[in-house]
């Protein structure tokens, strides 16, 4: 029979394990939740890319998405970073590595004055609609548009900002209520 005290050190050591787990994955995918530079750490062949480069980081920690009840989708925490939030008017490209375990994206659209990131309203397909979006890279180790960037690759996109604000998203289904957007102010 276990006693209450082995039970409770049972259960603190199982949530010490599982907290050393999500560090060690997020060390181990090379700090996904801190900024910084992916671009050693991706499959692909990435070429010069013109004007100001933002790298984006797209990760997913808890596994594979599944659709639960209700529609709803789940894999754990999902995250977009930007190296940085600020750039100046002009060129710009966005390098986006997925360093997650399912497909992402990266779509850049207008944020409109008063509207606050991650508030847009989510559609029955589990997306934000993309109207007026001005460049996506979802293209698996290319340029532009494609069917979403697999674990472990990059896609990229060049575009001319005018000053402004903009949200960075992952568009994929359930993706973006999952937390999955990024603000970026152009000067």
């Amino acid at each position: 029979m276990t006693s209450p005290h082995k039970k409770t050190v049972g259960v603190l050591l199982a949530a010490a394990v599982l907290a050393a787990v999500s560090v060690l994955a997020v060390a181990g995918a090379g700090g996904a939740f801190n900024r910084g530079s992916w671009r050693g750490r991706t499959s692909c062949a990435v070429p010069a890319l013109p004007g100001v480069v933002l790298d984006a980081t797209l990760v997913n920690m808890g596994g594979p998405m599944m659709q639960g009840a209700g529609g709803s989708m789940s894999g754990g925490m999902m995250r977009l970073s930007l190296d940085r939030n600020t750039v100046a008017a002009g060129q710009v490209s966005f390098l986006a590595i997925n360093a997650g375990s399912v497909n992402h994206e990266l779509v850049v659209l207008p944020l409109p004055i008063g509207q606050v990131v991650g508030t847009r309203a989510i559609g029955a397909d589990a997306k934000i609609d993309e109207t007026g979006s001005i460049g996506e890279a979802s293209s698996t180790c290319g340029e532009g548009s494609g069917q979403g960037i697999a674990p472990g690759a990059s896609s990229w996109v060049t575009v001319t900002l005018a000053p402004g604000r903009y949200e960075v998203v992952c568009n994929l289904a359930g993706h973006y209520a999952a937390g999955m957007y990024a603000q970026l102010t152009v000067t």
